[in-house]
């Protein structure tokens, strides 16, 4: 068994802390980047526009009620997907500062 002193553990969970804060911290980004700003998104809600814009020039009342269905449904899953990246990046920093908090414990 290795004998740790409390240092020794502080020390230890701070490097782990610290760690798990900038994972945290880097998927928080690639939710950002890849989710919010998704190309397969942009096509759908132009795709949608589109279609909201032929209805309305043919009359047609049910296209235009369901595309923007559509488009608010695609609003909010932008708002949950740069949210939960936000929560991340959150999360990350707070992991950083606890390590640094510890950090500060060790004589």
């Amino acid at each position: 068994m290795f004998p740790l002193s409390i240092n020794d553990l502080l020390l230890t969970i701070s490097a782990v802390l610290f760690l798990m804060g900038v994972v945290t911290i880097g998927a928080g980004v690639v939710i950002l980047v890849t989710k919010v700003m998704g190309g397969d998104l942009k096509q759908i809600t132009e795709q949608a526009s589109q279609l909201a814009e032929k209805g309305i020039a043919e009359d047609v009342s049910g296209l235009v009620g369901n595309a923007s269905k559509l488009i608010d449904s695609l609003n909010d899953l932008v708002r949950t997907a740069s949210g939960v990246g936000i929560f991340m990046v959150i999360i990350g920093f707070v992991l950083m500062m606890s390590a640094y908090f510890l950090l500060v414990q060790i004589n």
